[in-house]
């Protein structure tokens, strides 16, 4: 079977599941794109910035319901629904990954898609027939260890898994919903964003991992851009899981590294909460970036 690729996708607001703009359109094409170049997923492994554990826990129920985790926001959006069949059977083979890499995990019997699973499958697969596992992670792991382990989980990707990290490449709600004021959602985008969007990116192409695992100390305007990490630490897990079985881990000197992360959408809201998506593997090497992957 062929490899599929892995990505990141930043799932923004909760009103993004009802306001789908640029990047919404990107989503929608890009399911039924990897279904044309690869292969209809088998099964879909999502490690949310908002399901997080503190071991690594796979969420093994055999059926899942959208969870509703959060407040403020339209009320139309608690009558959005995506009910998926979960995998019990993969749990066990996730569960078997993450233990032959050394890594702790727990499998849980608990089902449930939080807001940043099912926003963007919701797109990418409206007809909710996939499997999905969620996966839960520590959000107290360096960035290194999260690309270990979404490196324990790039076999799946040569078995008809899609394996997605879903954050934010910026996230500071209080920059935008207090902070100066309620912004615009077409604002124009702030030179603090842009600086940290477009360092992220030079840094993916250029395959810059010791660049990227330090980010904190070296992207421009990180603390700003993210006053936390877990919206962005899944991007590590996403880039982990989609390395091919020769890579090496990130920083070492000998042999082959980890390759290139090519972003392959672009659009911001709010001025300051970028909406960029990342491709790992194939993908990233075989296809356009941006627009003209959004348009399929």
């Amino acid at each position: 079977m062929v490899r599929m690729p892995t990505f990141f996708l930043s799932h923004g607001s909760p009103m993004t599941a009802l306001q789908p703009r640029e990047a919404g359109a990107f989503m929608q094409a890009l399911g039924p794109a990897l279904e044309a170049d690869f292969c209809r997923p088998k099964a879909i492994v999502v490690a949310s910035a908002h399901t997080l554990t503190r071991v690594p826990a796979v969420l093994a129920a055999a059926r899942h319901e959208a969870l509703y985790d959060f407040g403020g926001f339209d009320p139309q959006l608690r009558t959005l629904r995506y009910d998926a069949p979960g995998s019990p059977a993969l749990a066990v083979r996730v569960a078997g990954l993450l233990q032959a890499a050394g890594l702790p995990v727990q499998s849980l019997a608990e089902g449930g898609l939080d807001h940043g699973i099912w926003t963007p499958l919701r797109y990418m697969f409206p007809r909710a027939d996939i499997p999905v596992l969620p996966l839960g992670w520590p959000p107290g792991w360096t960035p290194t260890q999260l690309f270990a382990l979404g490196r324990a989980l790039a076999p799946l990707a040569s078995q008809g898994v899609l394996v997605l990290g879903s954050g934010s490449i910026t996230h500071n709600l209080g920059r935008v919903f207090t902070g100066r004021g309620r912004v615009d959602i077409d604002a124009p985008a702030t030179p603090e964003s842009t600086a940290f969007r477009d360092w992220w990116a030079s840094s993916s192409a250029a395959a810059d991992w010791p660049a990227l695992l330090d980010w904190r100390r070296q992207a421009p305007h990180a603390q700003l851009m993210h006053p936390s990490d877990e919206h962005l630490l899944p991007f590590f897990i996403a880039a982990g899981a989609g390395t091919g079985a020769e890579a090496h881990e990130p920083g070492q000197a000998q042999g082959q590294g980890p390759g290139p992360g090519a972003r392959v959408h672009a659009s911001l809201t709010f001025g300051d909460l970028g909406m960029d998506a990342y491709a790992f593997g194939a993908w990233g090497r075989s296809r356009p970036t941006g627009a003209a992957v959004a348009a399929g």
